[in-house]
């Protein structure tokens, strides 16, 4: 497994034990990178925690996700760079804290587009920065004469996953349905390996789009997502056959190890393993 992706696993156990407050206070941030994906779209990146997209409109700014509390000044110095206008509007891709960390400074002057099931997990964790505005399917924004629009297919990650559309520049950003080199599906917060590939084949059949932004990692193309998906198919077809032969949990751990790079020691290991065996039974 990478060590972007064990960083990034490191990061999200914290979250899910309830320890995410601590953990962004002690945390010294990681240098942020800023990169021109194309026209008036950048993305803000570190070497763990989610990808930031950067959107400029001369009326303001969209942000897609804001990392964790600890990033939110380097996210603005990244921003100030580029632009003058303030940060109007925050699409949120799912709950998780190096995705939403920020959320709770953003508000002071800025609102959140999220998910309904976003904005729940958000409250049932006790997380800071739960959205204001909140949508079930689609919403749209539009600021300076661009449009934003932020698409819910179905579960993944988690029951939240939003989809953000770029339609001027035919980009998207996946949030962590797509993100690493294995699906992590956090059960706790509705994800599901079953809907995964379905939640994908949504987006590929509806939305116009060449460029990819995925959760973590380098900008990557329709391609790419298309092959990330079949790998989570691969993924789903290998434990369903394991559990129709009856074999155990240890067996299918050790696939998981060798044909999928799993980490015996990560999170997607740790809270993934049990609720993908009950789920693909």
């Amino acid at each position: 497994m990478s060590r972007i992706l064990l960083i990034r696993c490191a990061s999200a156990a914290f979250v899910f034990a309830g320890g995410w407050v601590a953990f962004t206070q002690q945390q010294t941030p990681a240098p942020l990178t800023l990169n021109k994906v194309k026209d008036d779209l950048y993305v803000i990146q570190d070497n763990g925690s989610g990808n930031v997209a950067v959107y400029l409109t001369n009326e303001g700014t969209i942000l897609v996700d804001d990392k964790f509390e600890r990033n939110y000044d380097g996210i603005m110095e990244k921003v100030r760079s580029v632009t003058d206008k303030p940060v109007k509007y925050v699409m949120s891709t799912h709950h998780h804290g190096d995705h939403t960390g920020s959320n709770a400074k953003f508000l002071e002057t800025a609102e959140i587009i999220a998910h309904k099931n976003n904005r729940m997990n958000i409250i049932n964790g006790k997380q800071p920065g739960a959205p204001r505005v909140t949508f079930s399917e689609e919403a749209d924004i539009f600021l300076g004469g661009k449009e934003v629009r932020a698409r819910y297919f179905g579960r993944g990650h988690t029951n939240g996953d939003a989809v953000i559309y770029f339609p001027a520049l035919r980009t998207i950003h996946t949030g962590d349905l797509m993100a690493g080199t294995s699906p992590l599906i956090d059960y706790s917060g509705g994800g599901s390996l079953k809907d995964w590939t379905g939640t994908l084949d949504g987006v590929l059949k509806d939305l116009d789009f060449e460029t990819v932004i995925p959760g973590h990692g380098a900008v990557t193309n329709k391609a790419g997502l298309l092959k990330y998906r079949n790998d989570v198919e691969k993924l789903q077809t290998r434990v369903s056959g394991m559990l129709r032969d009856h074999k155990s949990k240890d067996d299918v751990s050790k696939m998981l190890i060798a044909e999928f790079a799993w980490d015996p020691a990560g999170l997607p290991m740790r809270i993934s393993l049990d609720g993908l065996m009950n789920e693909m039974k």
